[in-house]
């Protein structure tokens, strides 16, 4: 067994690669960025080496300096996680060359999966089902077309080299197949560099099943199946284990079908071989076909760990230094059912735009729920990396007893700081296609609506923010008369109004403090009597005809609070701050959101007028305009090209008004 491994990775990957590691006494090292000096697996590692600027490309996929990585802290192998390099086979060829211990396949098997067209052709040869269509080299339009027409419309066209939904059109007759080739041939080269397409029949209720496998580099095995349906632009959701009415002969014929690919190539480590199923009728052995096969382990590994029992990344050490499979293929069974949900930091009801922000607070059920994270409260989700906050997984005696408490650790889930997903992975998961095992790979595409609908916010959330903007729900020293909350006074009870913004709205809320716990509560000509009490997990509200628990976070200006599932976010406004812009007439221009400077169109001394653009900033991978608030004169420049400045920083000021 190795003594030292390098992980090439970053986040909750790399960390939960380090828990195995230090489980079984193998010291580990980590890589990190600039932007990644202080984060959660720099600081679980036992050592960590500083690999470039914060970009992927010119640290985390920069081969080399990984590899010198490894070389100086004399770490024997190096664990790849999932993306950046993980299959990249020159990047394991390079390991290789240096005497060092690649944990994952060979580069040959990575570069036979590699390509779609050229795995299907060879699996074909395994006789591994394949989805009927073109494969081939042949790329000419017509061609192309009159193929499309043989398979049958509706078609899909998708990139040979591609993933993640880029280069792919799904086309329903001929008449709109050269458009749709042209434009997923566009798209393809600018992706991934090649423009080379696939054409195959359109599955109209399609599913995606994955297979779990196992090799040594001779044979191979499986751990079963898992379900991957629910998906928003192509990529994955909440997964589960086992699928949703399987059978055992399907069961039996899809892993025999993978494990057949898995020893094709020779595969070593662990894989994944994804399936497209037809599910128009149930699940049967005759309508499934191989899609792809993903050369390591993939993110959702803990739903396939968490029904077999079996570590994947001790498999992943002790194969790699020259152990045998761990096991015989009947050796192994499941065990009950489990569920993921990856919780991301997106706003769901806008195309699941990626948001960056602090993470305030950060808080997960404590108790028989399973959590990977790669971040703590307090860490900040940049614009470089993938969004991922964590992965929720969930384990059952049985799929209802599993979705239970999937529903139940996301409603405890707490994040503040930043937009997350948690509400739609709330919805979702009580979804009642989903809550029956009806699933396919269009649900939350033809549901979106309803799943990102939020609720309007209620009474109890915005009076809980009012007692905390009124700092009245601070514990107090009941033997102090200083700390005394009882709202006793000789003219009668205490009265306070206070301003709270969501969003856009304004909310004006009024409360009278009627004893220590009790409040009189007005908001926008509501009236309502509270009485809030403290429980371990936050607080119980009754307001005499319902009593709900809710817990409250006040981060700086901002208070969060949780109720039923839902983040309901205000901002207690500054009024010497809002005094003071007003006052300025508008001289600032401040950055709409945390974001990389591409360009400065001005200096000082410049004269501008209201609408002029003068900074162009980059976020999320989108181009954003910062343009001047009114007419007037440069007073200061404090940005440049190449700067990352984060949300709220002021950029440019304009002269005085009456300057």
């Amino acid at each position: 067994m190795f003594t030292k491994i390098l992980i090439a990775n970053r986040g909750e990957i790399a960390c939960r690669v380090m828990q195995t590691a230090r489980r079984m006494g193998v010291a580990t090292v980590a890589v990190y960025s600039d932007a990644d000096a202080a984060a959660k697996h720099v600081a679980m590692a036992d050592e960590a080496v500083h690999i470039g600027p914060a970009p992927a490309r010119e640290s985390y996929l920069v081969a080399e300096k990984i590899i010198e990585a490894a070389k100086t802290t004399g770490a024997q192998a190096i664990h790849p996680g999932y993306g950046f390099l993980s299959e990249n086979p020159d990047f394991v060829e390079a390991v290789e060359a240096v005497g060092l211990t690649f944990i994952g396949p060979s580069a040959d098997a990575i570069r036979k999966m590699g390509l779609k067209d050229a795995a299907k052709r060879l699996m074909e040869q395994a006789d591994v089902p394949v989805v009927p269509g073109y494969h081939g080299d042949e790329q000419d339009p017509s061609f192309l077309a009159s193929e499309a027409e043989k398979i049958g419309f509706p078609v899909l066209i998708k990139a040979s080299a591609g993933g993640g939904g880029k280069g792919m059109r799904l086309v329903e007759d001929v008449a709109k197949f050269d458009d749709a080739l042209a434009s997923a041939q566009r798209e393809a080269e600018a992706a991934f560099g090649d423009k080379k397409v696939l054409v195959e029949k359109f599955i109209t209720s399609p599913r995606h099943v994955e297979i779990q496998v196992f090799g040594d580099g001779d044979k191979a095995i499986h751990l079963f199946e898992r379900d991957c349906s629910l998906q928003r632009r192509h990529q994955k959701v909440i997964e589960e284990a086992p699928a949703p009415g399987m059978t055992e002969e399907v069961r039996n014929a899809m892993g025999a079908a993978a494990v057949r690919a898995a020893e094709s190539i020779g595969y070593k480590g662990a894989g994944t071989v994804e399936f497209i199923v037809d599910g128009s009728n149930g699940l049967r052995p005759d309508a499934f076909w191989f899609m792809e096969m993903n050369t390591r382990l993939q993110v959702e590994h803990p739903v396939t760990e968490e029904v077999t029992g079996v570590d994947l990344v001790e498999w992943q050490l002790r194969v790699a230094a020259g152990a045998p499979l761990p096991v015989r293929q009947e050796d192994l069974t499941i065990n009950g059912h489990a569920f993921e949900a990856r919780i991301y930091a997106e706003d769901a009801a806008k195309k699941f735009m990626p948001q960056t922000g602090p993470l305030e607070h950060l808080m997960f059920p404590k108790a028989g729920v399973r959590i990977d994270a790669g971040v703590r409260p307090g860490d900040r989700i940049t614009p470089f990396y993938d969004p991922m906050i964590a992965k929720v997984t969930v384990h059952g005696a049985d799929r209802n007893e599993a979705l239970g408490k999937l529903r139940a650790a996301l409603a405890a889930t707490e994040v503040a700081g930043t937009m997350t997903n948690v509400a739609f992975l709330s919805a979702l998961a009580t979804h009642d296609g989903f809550s029956k095992g009806d699933v396919d790979t269009g649900l939350i595409d033809r549901d979106l609506a309803k799943l990102t609908d939020k609720p309007e916010t209620p009474m109890a959330a915005t009076a809980l923010a009012a007692l905390a903007a009124l700092d009245l729900l601070k514990p107090r020293d009941p033997q102090s008369p200083w700390d005394n909350t009882d709202g006793w006074r000789l003219w009668g009870s205490a009265k306070q109004g206070v301003f709270l913004n969501q969003g856009a709205d304004v909310v004006h809320a009024e409360v009278t403090t009627l004893s220590a716990n009790r409040f009189g509560i007005t908001v926008a000509d509501t009236e309502g009597t509270l009485t809030v009490e403290r429980t371990e997990t936050g607080y119980a509200v009754d307001d005499g005809t319902h009593r709900a628990q809710a817990s409250v976070v006040q981060h700086g200006p901002k208070v969060t609070v949780f109720t039923n599932g839902f983040a309901h976010g205000f901002t207690i406004p500054d009024v010497l701050a809002v005094a003071a812009e007003e006052s300025s007439g508008g001289n600032s221009v401040v950055a709409s959101m945390t974001g990389l400077i591409k360009a400065v169109q001005t200096e000082p001394g410049a004269k501008v007028s209201a609408g002029d653009v003068l900074i162009l900033m980059e976020a999320m991978k989108m181009e954003h305009t910062l343009t001047a608030p009114r007419d007037g004169v440069v007073a200061d420049v404090s940005a440049k090209s190449g700067d990352q400045v984060e949300e709220g920083a002021v950029l440019i000021v304009l002269e005085d008004q009456g300057g």
